[in-house]
């Protein structure tokens, strides 16, 4: 359970701008999201224990956009952030079970934005009968782009790799909501990359990321409110001790 967590419901009166600026302006969408999700309580501030068993002083859970509009305005950041980085794409795939609401979702946000490209998504188990396989959607073809929330040890990621690349098609990229932007491994040998970075050296594919840990701190350090900057030094060090280099 968090300590001293701040409480999403207060974010409207906290001083963070709501989220109803537009989207298309390349120098916002960034904290605009950091500022939306803090809203939605998705991004929270305390402390917790991360499944690699250190303490941070925020916590982001994406399976907390569980209502309509909120997974609507999401699809719009990724698909913003999509369309920013350049990123040359046929198609889009989400891996199951996360990615299957974010793609589906994304797919809409796009062809709102002109870009009607197909989508599929995967069976955790192949169906026997049927249509059968393990694919639901599109075929997969040309330069697919994976869609998830976050990459911690990279398996989804590599899964989908594998299953794009059985399928004659090519990983194009992977759209991901927050790249927390820490190094891997035990705290007395730590990696110099990311798990992000992992992934790209390894597949050969950018990581495309809606917001980062940067954003994060961009935001707190540009927050005047007294609950947000207590949060501020204990997000520092721990970027200290655990970002990248």
């Amino acid at each position: 359970m968090p300590q001293n967590s701040i409480d999403p419901s207060r974010a409207a009166e906290s001083g963070l701008p709501q989220t109803n600026a537009s989207l298309d302006d390349p120098g916002r969408f960034r904290t605009d999201f950091v500022r939306f999700a803090t809203e939605q309580g998705v991004l929270r501030f305390g402390t917790f224990t991360t499944k690699a068993g250190r303490l941070s002083p925020y916590f982001f859970n994406a399976g907390l956009f569980n209502k309509g509009a909120a997974v609507g305005q999401l699809a719009e950041f990724y698909a913003q952030a999509l369309l920013a980085s350049g990123v040359e794409f046929d198609m889009l795939y989400g891996p199951a079970y996360k990615g299957i609401p974010l793609v589906t979702a994304t797919a809409i946000a796009l062809a709102a934005r002109g870009r009607d490209v197909p989508f599929a998504f995967n069976r955790k188990e192949a169906k026997d009968h049927g249509e059968g396989g393990s694919l639901v959607g599109a075929p997969l073809t040309g330069r697919v782009v994976i869609i998830d929330d976050v990459i911690s040890a990279g398996t989804s990621v590599r899964e989908s790799v594998k299953l794009i690349q059985a399928s004659k098609a090519t990983p194009a990229a992977v759209l991901i909501a927050l790249d927390r932007m820490e190094r891997v491994g035990a705290d007395d040998e730590l990696s110099k990359h990311s798990a992000v970075q992992d992934v790209e050296h390894t597949h050969g594919c950018p990581v495309v990321s809606i917001a980062s840990l940067d954003d994060i701190l961009d935001v707190i350090q540009n927050t005047h409110d007294g609950e947000f900057e207590q949060h501020r030094e204990a997000v520092l060090s721990y970027r200290a001790k655990y970002g990248v280099l």
